[in-house]
């Protein structure tokens, strides 16, 4: 029988465990010394000031949003087409969640239909948008940040598709996704599948000190040992918690993990970017695949397609061992968020859904398996 091809699948190195090792034969296991160098390289590589290593992605989305001071009873814009924990994050704080549809070419946040909603609401309606780079694909945020700007909001960057993706701005200067340059923050998750993968784990940045400093506030249950920000200071040991936060950290193992694959980044985006030009190559020619800019370099994530023959498709594939994915449920049609909100309607959104396909697409797949991917495909149609 014909091995099992995932969707998305991590790539663990000799050097990678002995990073491992090296941290369980040290004096750190939790948060320690690692974090704050893992934290430094993810500054270097994406050229922001401030990083926050923490737990997993929807902690970096939760803990972004209690530092925005996201709290009962504000209303933030939140593109459907994502993971949930995107719009979680919100009511995790109280807040109510105001989805938004998707351009039908890039999947990611329409710009049209998130401008209507401001434009058409009374002033002060919402307090700030969470956009994703979908599948690695930069979203617009240029022009989001912009919007955001004119009407007072802040803009959350949703980059845990994105790590190493990039794209060029009106004045020709190139971005990495998450450099915080139009965001006030941006959040990145090291699950299993991504590009860097500890498991789990999360990092959100930022350029801005003072929601830095919140960040690692909320982080640690609200508690800091800083003498500069101290009410008082009875000793060496004294620590006070100085607001409500959480226990968010994560281990120095994980962390030691984190370093040693970023380390190697540029060749996973690499061969991620080989394996998509290969299924655009090969398969393009059905019209399939979406649109995308010359101006953005994907990080491909996911290597998404479309086609009216979805299910019939995903079932093939199937059966041929390969384990094709679905990304993503709009949000808004979970059964949590129609109970919440009712019935809404996005239909760029609902249409996608209908047609979506995410082909296997991870660094360490061979070409042996991408062909085989490729070859089934062709005999579907």
């Amino acid at each position: 029988m014909k091995k099992i091809i995932p969707y998305g699948k991590h790539k663990v190195l000799d050097e990678d465990i002995e990073a491992v090792v090296a941290v369980l034969r040290s004096d750190f296991l939790t948060q320690g010394p690692l974090a704050e160098e893992f934290e430094k390289k993810m500054c270097d590589f994406l050229g922001c000031k401030y990083a926050v290593a923490v737990s997993n992605g929807t902690a970096a989305l939760h803990l972004s949003a209690m530092a925005l001071g996201v709290s009962k009873g504000d209303k933030i814009l939140v593109v459907t087409n994502s993971f949930v924990s995107s719009a979680n994050c919100v009511k995790f704080c109280g807040g109510d969640v105001d989805f938004v549809d998707i351009d039908p070419d890039t999947f990611c946040i329409s710009l049209e239909h998130l401008e209507k909603k401001i434009n058409n609401s009374p002033k002060s309606t919402y307090k700030g948008i969470i956009a994703v780079d979908f599948a690695g694909l930069p979203g617009n945020f240029e022009e989001i940040s912009s919007l955001a700007k004119r009407h007072g909001l802040w803009v959350i960057e949703d980059a845990c598709h994105a790590l190493g993706a990039s794209f060029e701005d009106s004045s020709g200067s190139v971005h990495m996704s998450g450099d915080g340059h139009f965001s006030d923050v941006s959040v990145f998750s090291f699950h299993a599948v991504k590009h860097v993968a500890t498991g789990e784990g999360g990092m959100i940045t930022t350029n801005n000190k003072e929601i830095y400093n919140q960040l690692k506030l909320l982080r640690t249950h609200g508690i800091t040992k800083d003498p500069a920000l101290l009410q008082k200071n009875d000793g060496d040991w004294y620590y006070e918690m100085q607001g409500l936060g959480y226990n968010y950290r994560i281990p120095d193992i994980l962390c030691a993990l984190g370093v040693s694959q970023l380390s190697r980044i540029e060749q996973n985006l690499s061969r991620r970017r080989e394996i998509a030009s290969a299924y655009e190559s090969e398969l393009g020619y059905l019209g399939i695949t979406p649109r995308v800019s010359e101006k953005n370099q994907h990080a491909y994530h996911l290597y998404i397609i479309t086609t009216d023959r979805r299910d019939d498709l995903y079932n093939f594939l199937n059966s041929k061992n390969i384990k094709a994915q679905i990304h993503y449920i709009p949000i808004h049609t979970q059964p949590y968020y129609r109970n919440e909100s009712g019935k809404v309607s996005l239909e760029n959104a609902e249409d996608y859904y209908k047609k979506t396909l995410s082909l296997p697409i991870y660094h360490s797949m061979s070409d042996e398996d991408l062909s085989y991917v490729i070859s089934s495909i062709k005999s579907f149609y």
